[in-house]
C-alpha cells in the first residue's frame, strides 16, 4: 500500500515532480509478487478550474504506468470516506 496527500499546486497547475513519486509507487507495484494486494490511497484534490481530482488526473495521463492489478481509492477529507476509482 502507497499513501499520498498531495494536492494540486497554488496555480491550479500539475505538482509533476510530486506524481514522479507516484510512477516510482507504480514500478514498486510492478515488481511486487503478483499475490499481493496493491492499493494506491491518495487524498481527494479537486483541480478548481477544471473540477478533476489530482488522483483522475494521473489515471488520465499516467494510466499506461499502472499495473492492472493496483487498486486506486481516492480520501475526501471533508466527509471522512474514501471511495475506489478507476477501472
Amino acid at each position: 500500500m502507497e499513501c499520498k496527500s498531495h494536492r494540486w499546486t497554488a496555480g491550479g497547475n500539475v505538482p509533476s515532480a510530486k506524481l514522479t513519486v507516484w510512477n516510482e509507487a507504480m514500478y514498486y507495484f510492478h515488481v511486487s509478487p503478483p499475490e499481493y494486494r496493491k492499493i494506491m490511497f491518495v487524498l481527494r484534490d479537486l483541480r478548481q478550474s477544471k473540477g478533476e481530482s489530482l488522483a483522475h488526473y494521473y489515471l488520465r495521463t499516467y494510466g499506461h504506468l499502472v499495473p492492472q492489478c493496483v487498486e486506486f481509492w481516492e480520501f475526501d477529507e471533508s466527509s471522512s470516506s474514501a471511495v475506489r476509482i478507476g477501472a
